[in-house]
């Protein structure tokens, strides 16, 4: 009697792991197909980084941009006002919530982290011009 008991939560067990196994297959390929994952970093595009940073702070910039009530071309000093605004109203001793004050912060960590990534993409890309004109310019004559 006791293994048979045992015979059935055995095939019961391996019935929900086997679903979710194939459950997690199954968005592993979705998620493959769509091009995300360690590919699309790889590949090093705008697609690439955008797609890390978004996997890494769980926020897309879009997002935080509708959070902070600010466009993406936004300057810092309008970024400021807006989160500091929107930190202090959420103030948990002035009866606000503490959820929201971590998102508030959570949106302005991604825009940093995006302004952060292109001023280093427009640093690295205006290095490389430099070095391309410096080797095609011709050298200076000694006389």
């Amino acid at each position: 009697m006791s293994g048979r008991i045992i015979a059935q939560v055995i095939v019961s067990v391996g019935t929900v792991v086997g679903r979710a196994f194939f459950a997690a297959y199954k968005q592993a390929a979705a998620n493959a197909a769509a091009g995300g994952g360690a590919a699309a970093a790889a590949r090093g595009g705008k697609e690439g980084v955008v797609d890390a940073l978004t996997r890494k702070t769980g926020m897309s910039m879009e997002e935080a941009c509708q959070i902070l009530n600010i466009q993406k071309d936004a300057d810092l000093a309008q970024l400021t006002k807006n989160y500091e605004h929107l930190f202090n109203t959420n103030e948990v001793s002035k009866g606000g919530s503490f959820y929201l004050q971590s998102k508030i912060v959570r949106a302005k960590e991604r825009y940093d982290m995006e302004h952060a990534e292109e001023l280093k993409k427009t640093q690295a890309s205006q290095e490389e011009q430099s070095n391309n004109d410096s080797q095609s310019s011709p050298p200076p004559s000694s006389s």
